[in-house]
């Protein structure tokens, strides 16, 4: 048996054992995992307490995937709305470039068209990738149109290979580095979406195809990239859970076990356990320097991760944002609103109508006081958003004044007063209600209306507002 080599990792100052090489594990039958996803039962998180080290890269980013996957969960964006949506995700992604890709389809001439418009653009970032079918007459096609990298699907656990692609393992590893040298022989990069990771074989699949994709990729000189992608929403962030639920342990063994380095790995979650996005930061504090997200979570079933998430998770991990412009994000919400027509529920973070409301009195009594003390930071600084609260019988003449300048964006000399005359009969008014029996809190259309009428009747200057429902 040879003796594997000691060396120094760069990265953590230590001297390191040489990882083993994990060769291909042929099977005549599909490993499904049963013992952690029995067919009839609700999965399993199992643990073997193995610890893997954080190892998070100098350098991570963002890469958008809403107009590929998602896409695929609603109608298709016109080439217009592409185009200007990309133009503020360049804007969002600041000089920098954090938003740092975004992938496309090629399949329609409308696809073809969005992306042409887009390269016209002239950004550096996002960089404009496709994703294709996996054929030489689409690598062709990713050639001509200029572009540089271009996706393909590889999937990866028992599951796809032999019941989907009625393949086995050792055939499926030859289709896939004969489609990945097909690619690269005309000189363009390769994103390998490792599709369905969280219920493949890590160590008997995954990593010995892995370690084939980069010895292509030095064979050629051209970027091979992974995509890391938890199709099913099964990953975990929990330390020392088992492989293939691990988040940490893929990241670990796609580096450490397969040679893939950081820049050349990202990882793409979906939200069917609620965990894209503490999944997506998982994979960057372990490695891995890219996350792929969608636009407010747009995707299959229960989506991607949030881009919007991944910016402020972003944040709390380098203590800066490092260029990013958040108040984009609002105008991104307020675009797909009105241009779009995608009503995004209310109590969504950062961009739902509520996601800064403070309902309860004495709630609301202390936001009023101090907005420290209720809001997660300076919204009105980072998404021009300030805080908001409802109106009951327990806001009081400053509850109702301080509702009316933060819905009406008044400030300094214009702000209301809590003893001029409108608010005094605002919250008569408001009061009745409560007296009459009414046991919830006012909407903004409610108090929008009655606002109506008290400025008519007072002469107060106040703009006219059209306000949604509170209905999610």
């Amino acid at each position: 048996m040879e003796e594997r080599k000691v060396y120094l990792n760069t990265h953590t100052n230590l001297l390191q054992l040489e990882e083993p090489i994990y060769k291909l594990v042929d099977v005549t039958e599909p490993n499904c995992y049963r013992n952690l996803y029995p067919q009839h039962e609700i999965p399993r998180i199992a643990f073997n307490d193995r610890v893997v080290p954080h190892n998070m890269p100098d350098n991570i980013w963002i890469t958008d995937t809403t107009f590929r996957d998602g896409q695929q969960s609603r109608a298709p964006y016109t080439v217009e709305q592409i185009v200007t949506i990309f133009d503020y995700l360049h804007r969002l992604g600041g000089e920098k470039g954090l938003i740092r890709q975004s992938e496309f389809f090629l399949y329609s001439k409308k696809d073809r068209e969005a992306v042409e418009k887009c390269l016209e653009r002239g950004y550096e970032f996002p960089e404009v990738t496709s994703w294709i079918r996996a054929n030489k007459k689409d690598f062709q096609l990713v050639k001509d149109m200029g572009l540089k990298e271009t996706g393909v699907l590889v999937s990866c656990s028992d599951y796809h290979i032999f019941y989907k692609m009625k393949m086995t393992r050792a055939e499926a590893m030859q289709h896939y580095l004969g489609i990945v040298r097909d690619c690269l022989e005309i000189g363009v990069a390769v994103r390998c979406h490792l599709e369905d990771i969280t219920r493949a074989d890590v160590y008997g699949f995954v990593v010995p195809l892995c370690a084939e994709l980069m010895k292509l990729s030095r064979e050629y000189n051209i970027p091979v990239k992974i995509r890391a992608c938890d199709t099913m929403g099964y990953g975990v962030n929990f330390s020392g859970a088992v492989v293939p639920r691990s988040v940490q342990g893929i990241i670990y063994a796609l580096i450490s076990n397969a040679g893939v380095p950081s820049e050349y790995l990202e990882w793409h979650g979906h939200n069917d356990f609620y965990k894209a996005v503490v999944n997506s930061t998982t994979a960057w504090l372990y490695g891995a320097c890219g996350v792929n997200c969608s636009l407010f979570g747009i995707g299959e079933r229960t989506g991607n991760t949030p881009l919007e998430a991944m910016v402020f998770e972003y944040a709390q991990l380098k203590g800066t944002l490092d260029g990013m412009d958040t108040t984009v994000i609002t105008e991104l919400a307020e675009y797909y609103k009105k241009e779009i027509h995608y009503k995004i529920p209310h109590r969504t973070p950062f961009v739902g109508k509520n996601f800064n409301v403070t309902r309860a009195g004495v709630h609301a009594d202390g936001l009023i006081k101090n907005q420290e003390i209720y809001n997660i930071f300076d919204t009105e600084r980072f998404l021009n958003r300030p805080p908001l609260v409802s109106v009951s019988n327990t806001s009081g003449l400053a509850g109702i004044a301080y509702w009316i300048d933060t819905f009406y964006h008044l400030n300094g000399d214009k702000k209301m007063d809590k003893n001029d005359p409108m608010v005094i009969y605002l919250k008569d008014e408001i009061d009745r209600e409560y007296a009459d029996g009414r046991v919830t809190v006012m909407t903004d259309a409610e108090l929008v209306s009655l606002i109506n009428e008290a400025k008519k009747k007072f002469n107060v200057d106040l703009p006219d507002v059209v306000v949604e429902t509170d209905h999610d």
